[in-house]
């Protein structure tokens, strides 16, 4: 597969750093598994995954830079200390909830198993 390269970042973003929209602000949070430097941006009740989280799933973690082990942590530690309202919006797909991925994503429950 081929790609044009992509432009350099304005900025290198760090977790923590809160990023100004118009007169909202949005938390970086670094949510490493799908690839090192995947962030999630979260603020004002909503969370912009990425391809971190899914509604039912979760992202690939098969691709180079990636760790299953990894992607689950950064979700507990990222996500899921987030109320269970806050809305995700991902990368793909319908929208969610935190709560509800806490509740029934098979990858976050329990009901799939790690190797």
């Amino acid at each position: 597969m081929r790609a044009e390269p992509m432009p350099e970042p304005d900025r290198a973003l760090a977790h923590g750093d809160v990023l100004p929209v118009g007169e909202l602000a949005f938390r970086v949070r670094h949510a490493p598994g799908h690839s090192p430097g995947s962030v999630v941006f979260e603020g004002q009740g909503v969370v912009f995954t990425g391809d971190v989280l899914f509604q039912g799933s979760i992202g690939r973690a098969d691709l180079p830079g990636g760790d299953l082990e990894t992607l689950i942590r950064s979700i507990e530690r990222e996500l899921l200390t987030l109320p269970d309202s806050t809305i995700v919006y991902s990368g793909h797909g319908p929208e969610t909830t935190v709560g509800r991925e806490r509740h029934t994503n098979p990858f976050l429950t329990g009901a799939y198993r790690l190797g």
